[in-house]
């Protein structure tokens, strides 16, 4: 009877110290959580909307200070640099265009017996200069080219029976197909979606210039041509070069969208564009990569990437902050940057952040880890960030793709966060526009988080700090931080978390 006595002794301390131990556990986890400070993330924001970043665009010296200022603070968190021969930083060609405030869009207006009105467009609400466009000014005819797309396989050409040469196209962004029809009937249009391709396609037809229906935002992520100008423009400019003309602008978006046939047409419209632009053709952009070192001697060969884009698109012409895209993603990915290695709390897996470069001039910055990864791709999967700023609520793409790795974002906000949490399918079909596009074309398991629910300023001037809500980005935070902490030391290998169902372009 004392031996079963003192067995169950024996065994209820084992329990009250197992329970002890885990209850500290979580009480570490909860403390570490709680250092990171919305205070601290806003703070952040701010740094990289200062004047003195000029808006971040990758290949200049002031999106490089951004870069060191950020490599900086990795180290004095006692992260360990991952880049290139042992520094913070990896490096890539990238050519940049700077634009200058003598820009402006103008109609010629005739008028019978007294020549012409002109009719000047607005900065911002009305057009927004090309951001990679030629330098100077032309005066010409305005001809609409429907999507610019000359494609011979697919017996589509919205340059078939009209001669641009010397004139000013006006073209639609994407493609007549969209990725939302499906791979099979999307894929043959994919490259053509470009603006790039649209672009040098122009360049080729003998355009002197463009106009871009597109937003009007600004948009470094193009092709530069020195004689070619153009601006990005939006519903009222559309509306006054089709005045007139007999022509319905929407009724033939849909026509050429359902029967796959250009209807393009001289409009009769006269423009003057002006641009002041000058060109870097030898821009050098980096990475910075940081590193927290796994304790596992084979799980320390995993490596769990938090990742969001340093860059935005510097000045067209005005400074554009780019607070919520994406110095909000890069705030957040500090906070549990320093968490993680201010905690002590031990990481079986590796956890890098990479805060990568010219994701808005053709995400070349993933593209360059792609070609050199400092880890092994085939053992690495990617949290990353874009836009995460605004709103009250979080999504994700992917999120069922992955469901494993979704599991541990889903049961850290149910535990801790209570954040409205979203997720889809991403079938990663269309022109990439996120980082994480690029890792999971490389078959990397990716999620990409973004939040939502508050007056939101895409590409233009007034995403600034005033549109920050500082609470959804502690959250975010928070819920990387025990997401990832629960990731880098699960059993489950590296393999499970993955999900085969991996989507590629």
């Amino acid at each position: 009877m004392k031996r079963i006595q003192i067995s169950l002794l024996f065994l209820l301390f084992f329990l009250l110290a197992n329970a002890q131990g885990e209850d500290q556990e979580e009480i570490t986890l909860v403390n570490a959580m709680h250092s990171i400070s919305s205070h601290d993330l806003l703070e952040y924001v701010k740094i990289q909307c200062d004047d003195r970043f000029q808006g971040r665009l990758t290949g200049t010296p002031e999106y490089q200070a951004c870069a060191e200022w950020l490599a900086g603070e990795f180290s004095k968190w006692g992260i360990s640099p991952a880049g290139d021969e042992g520094t913070w930083f990896q490096w890539f060609e990238v050519p940049y265009t700077l634009i200058y405030p003598e820009c402006g869009l103008t109609l010629h207006i005739p008028v019978a017996n007294k020549g012409e009105i002109l009719k000047p467009y607005k900065y911002i609400s009305e057009y927004m200069p090309g951001s990679t466009s030629g330098n100077g000014e032309i005066t010409a005819e305005v001809v609409y080219a429907g999507y610019g797309i000359t494609a011979p396989e697919l017996k589509y050409d919205d340059y078939e029976g009209i001669d641009v040469k010397g004139k000013i196209i006006l073209i639609e962004r994407e493609a007549p197909v969209l990725p939302t029809a499906g791979a099979e009937k999307f894929k043959p249009w994919y490259n053509y979606s470009f603006h790039q391709t649209k672009l040098e396609n122009a360049v080729k037809h003998r355009a002197a210039g463009m106009l871009y229906n597109y937003g009007p935002i600004a948009n470094p992520n193009n092709s530069y041509y020195s004689d070619f100008i153009y601006v990005h423009v939006g519903d009222s400019v559309i509306h006054d070069i089709f005045s007139g003309t007999g022509k319905d602008h929407d009724k033939i978006i849909r026509d050429i969208n359902k029967n796959l046939k250009p209807q393009s047409f001289n409009t009769g419209k006269v423009v003057t564009v002006g641009m002041t632009t000058s060109h870097n053709p030898h821009g050098r952009g980096s990475n910075v990569i940081g590193l927290i070192k796994g304790s596992d001697p084979e799980l320390g060969k995993e490596t769990i990437i938090i990742g969001a884009h340093l860059d935005h698109l510097g000045k067209c012409y005005d400074i554009i902050p780019g607070a919520n895209d994406n110095a909000s993603a890069v705030a957040v990915m500090m906070g549990v940057a320093k968490a993680l290695a201010q905690s002590r709390i031990p990481l079986k897996r590796s956890v890098m952040f990479i805060a990568f470069g010219s994701e808005e001039q053709a995400l070349l910055g993933s593209k360059a880890y792609i070609k050199n990864p400092a880890v092994p791709l085939s053992k690495s999967i990617l949290l990353n960030m874009d836009g995460v700023g605004i709103g009250n609520s979080i999504s994700a793409n992917a999120g069922t793709d992955f469901p494993v790795l979704w599991s541990f974002i889903a049961d850290a906000n149910k535990k801790y966060i209570h954040r409205n949490l979203l997720t889809n399918s991403f079938p990663n079909l269309g022109r990439p526009r996120l980082d994480a596009s690029i890792f999971l074309s490389a078959g990397v398991p990716s999620l990409s988080f973004s939040t939502f629910g508050s007056a939101n300023f895409y590409h233009i001037p007034l995403d600034n700090i005033d549109i920050i809500k500082p609470e959804i980005m502690e959250d975010m935070a928070k819920l990387l931080f025990v997401s990832v902490i629960e990731m880098a030391n699960s059993d489950k290998s590296l393999n499970n978390i993955k999900n085969e169902k991996q989507q590629n372009p």
